[in-house]
């Protein structure tokens, strides 16, 4: 099974220092039987797009509660076994949970398919997007506006060889 970890680029370097996605239980985004209800699609590039979509939008939560972390969205896509990962079946119908799954164990970075990250160009966005998420989330259009702003803005797709230029030297 494809997940989707929501990270910061400090998250995604103290994953490359250990070698390892979180500590399990973490949350992930996957292609969960709800999130291909709700978004009507037999297509899985569609749905695993819409699964990286929805980690997108988690990471740039991260971001919000790490004032110090580059405003930069990461997600990190990784393979997993079948059963290593499972929806919250209490989140199920939870529009907030679309495609959320828990993966029970520690997983290893090696196992990454894939490192997703907003471009440079993207930071005035995601920091905008960042600061206005309470209020998106509390019904306020104009940082709705804000945090659609951070959507617009396609994660660039990195080799995880690639991971030592992204966290940076000594990471």
């Amino acid at each position: 099974m494809r997940v989707y970890v929501p990270l910061t680029l400090p998250g995604l370097a103290e994953a490359h220092r250990t070698g390892e996605l979180g500590t399990g239980p973490f949350a992930a985004y996957a292609v969960t039987p709800a999130l291909r209800e709700w978004y009507l699609s037999d297509d899985i590039e569609e749905l695993e797009y819409a699964a990286l979509s929805r980690a997108a939008l988690a990471s740039l939560r991260l971001l919000a509660a790490d004032p110090d972390a580059p405003r930069r969205r990461v997600v990190v896509a990784v393979d997993v076994a079948d059963g290593a990962a499972a929806p919250d079946p209490d989140r199920g119908l939870d529009p907030a949970a679309l495609g959320e799954v828990r993966v029970a164990g520690s997983v290893p970075l090696a196992k990454a398919a894939a490192v997703h990250v907003d471009a440079e160009d993207a930071e005035a966005d995601v920091a905008a997007a960042a600061g206005a998420l309470a209020a998106a989330d509390a019904g306020d259009e104009d940082a709705q506006f804000a945090v659609d702003g951070a959507e617009d803005h396609e994660l660039l797709w990195f080799a995880t060889q690639e991971i030592p230029n992204l966290v940076g030297p000594g990471a």
